[in-house]
């Protein structure tokens, strides 16, 4: 299990967002942080730091100058998520990538679309390929949600589809979004269920607050789930975790 850090930009500028909220309009998004150091500040640190893994991702449009200024800055150390499709992923691979996060253009009247990853196997290949599988609950059920996490799918999160997917892919990347950016504690069974299934890496997002959560993720995810930590780190102006104790659980 390690730390991995982020770059949630939206409208060029590296911000915390409550997930739930991340809609166009006067009622969204709500926004916990706004930083005013760039995006190159924050990879430059994790370049520093030898955080890699770590993924910068364009919440909707305007960010792309912002997002290849992170990428420029660590080199090989980030992935990039937000916009990505068939027509540009190579491009953002060239432009210092290390994998391409993808979530709505893999999916196709609300399912998985196997001709399009079937697709991304053939252009950028399984080890350059990381699936965002973020999702939100229904009963008792984590149903995968797309265009800015707005959207419901058809599928759930289950090991079926966690089998099927992983052999077109390098890893996952999970937001529970009902609880990102509340800083209110994780989504215990949706950590225990990633936890349970073994396979590809898991990166986990949403929620964290505390070490205890930390560790509840390190307990249910069997030492076998990554994580990320976003409004309550202190450099997103949060007051509950330090981003040195983050760095040094790498």
């Amino acid at each position: 299990m390690k730390f991995r850090p982020c770059i949630d930009l939206h409208q060029g500028v590296v911000k915390q967002i409550v997930g739930a909220t991340l809609k166009d309009g006067p009622d969204g998004p709500s926004t916990n942080f706004t930083a005013e150091k760039p995006a190159r500040w924050f990879a430059t640190r994790y370049k520093e730091d030898h955080l890699t893994g770590g993924h910068v991702i364009q919440l909707g449009p305007g960010n792309e100058e912002a997002a290849m200024d992170a990428l420029g800055a660590f080199p090989g150390g980030l992935q990039i998520g937000g916009g990505i499709n068939g027509d540009n992923c190579t491009v953002w691979l060239e432009r210092g990538a290390s994998h391409v996060i993808m979530t709505s253009w893999v999916f196709h009247d609300g399912l998985v679309d196997k001709k399009r990853l079937n697709y991304l196997l053939d252009t950028i290949g399984k080890k350059q390929l990381v699936l965002d599988l973020s999702c939100r609950k229904r009963g008792d059920d984590y149903i995968i949600v797309t265009d800015r996490w707005q959207t419901f799918t058809k599928e759930k999160v289950t090991f079926d589809l966690l089998n099927e997917l992983s052999s077109f892919c390098d890893e996952f990347l999970i937001h529970a979004v009902d609880v990102e950016g509340l800083c209110r504690g994780i989504e215990e069974p949706l950590v225990k269920l990633l936890g349970t299934w073994a396979g590809i890496p898991v990166t986990y997002a949403g929620g964290i607050r505390s070490m205890e959560d930390i560790e509840a993720i390190r307990h249910l995810g069997k030492g076998n789930i990554d994580f990320t930590v976003g409004s309550a780190l202190d450099i997103f102006g949060g007051s509950y975790l330090a981003y040195t104790d983050m760095a040094r659980l790498s």
